[in-house]
């Protein structure tokens, strides 16, 4: 299993905008073989001191995938260059860890 931590900041105030995209996008990559989970997390409110805040132009996509090969297909797919395209204009950085289990 492959693991993916993608962290998502947005330009100042384009949060809502990607994430629109990003849901649109979600039921066709829930679709591609061997994706297990894969949806958007931001900040949870109330949370205390001991958590570090992303903050409002962040959010993290976390991905299970059964395999290497299902990432890699997912990552040349067409509607995630799609995606891509249409909103590469509103994103300030990108940041993606693959990971797998340390079992």
């Amino acid at each position: 299993m492959i693991h993916v931590i993608a962290i998502i900041t947005a330009k100042p105030g384009q949060r809502d905008h990607i994430l629109e995209a990003f849901r649109a996008n979600m039921a066709a990559v829930r679709a591609e073989q061997g994706c297990i989970e894969y949806g958007p997390a931001i900040d949870a409110p109330g949370m205390g001191g001991f958590q570090t805040k992303f903050g409002p132009d962040v959010f993290v996509v976390i991905e299970k995938w059964a395999s290497k090969e299902a990432l890699a297909a997912h990552a040349a797919s067409p509607h995630m260059a799609s995606y891509g395209a249409k909103t590469k204009e509103w994103i300030a950085s990108r940041v993606i860890h693959v990971l797998e289990p340390a079992d």
